[in-house]
């Protein structure tokens, strides 16, 4: 998966979308093809919308979190102090940016491409939630252009490129589904805290068990869920 991600209030051309005005025929011209650039349209719309959904500094966010992950991994404690700060700079600018959504996690129902792990420790009650990744998956059986601009996009959108992911989207058309990634906001800051403050210590594998927590609290779930709870507080 923002997956990805992914600044509220986008425009279509912001996320690399080309948006042309038909032009107007002469009466003996080709007629417009009206159906094909409904269907276009449609496109970038449904496309729009899902990447509307993540959050900018969540990803952002994700993206420190998984740097620091590699370098506590290579015992590189004091190289990842300086991305988990600024992983919580981030978390900190998503929750000022009201870039969270409240929900029970009953209620998110996971997506069966992604089920919890076994470590996962379900929330209690209504929590925040920040979309923070997202990831497209095909609906029908593509032709292989198709399959290499959809892993070309989750590839993209692990790197944090929302508006080249969006682009690299458009020869795809409707056969894909959107999940996003939704992690606890107030606990991924406290993971990410540990993480730090055992990082600062010199104890960089207390730091990656903290990370490790941080990325088993995500839950994956369908782009309709996020839109669902969204919409219920508006």
């Amino acid at each position: 998966m923002r997956f990805t991600a992914l600044t509220k209030g986008l425009t279509l051309s912001a996320l690399g979308f080309s948006v042309l005005a038909a032009p107007v025929w002469a009466d003996d011209a080709a007629p417009v093809d009206q159906h094909r650039l409904h269907k276009e349209r449609a496109d970038m719309r449904k496309e729009h919308r899902a990447f509307h959904h993540l959050s900018d500094h969540g990803q952002k966010a994700m993206l420190s979190i998984v740097e620091a992950q590699h370098f506590l991994t290579a015992g590189q404690d004091e190289k990842a102090i300086p991305a988990l700060t600024a992983a919580l700079s981030h978390l900190d600018l998503a929750a000022k940016a009201r870039e969270q959504f409240t929900a029970a996690e009953t209620d998110l129902h996971p997506a069966p491409q992604h089920p919890v792990p076994s470590k996962h420790t379900a929330q209690a009650g209504p929590t925040d939630w920040i979309p923070v990744g997202g990831e497209v998956i095909a609906t029908t059986e593509l032709e292989p252009a198709k399959k290499t601009a959809i892993a070309t996009a989750n590839a993209q959108l692990k790197a944090g490129q929302t508006a080249q992911a969006a682009q690299t989207l458009q020869v795809v058309g409707q056969d894909i589904d959107f999940i996003i990634a939704l992690a606890p906001l107030s606990q991924l800051q406290g993971f990410v805290n540990r993480a730090l403050i055992f990082a600062q210590g010199h104890h960089p594998d207390a730091a990656a068990v903290a990370l490790n927590d941080a990325i088993d609290s995500l839950v994956f779930v369908s782009e309709n869920v996020v839109t669902e709870a969204t919409a219920a507080q508006k």
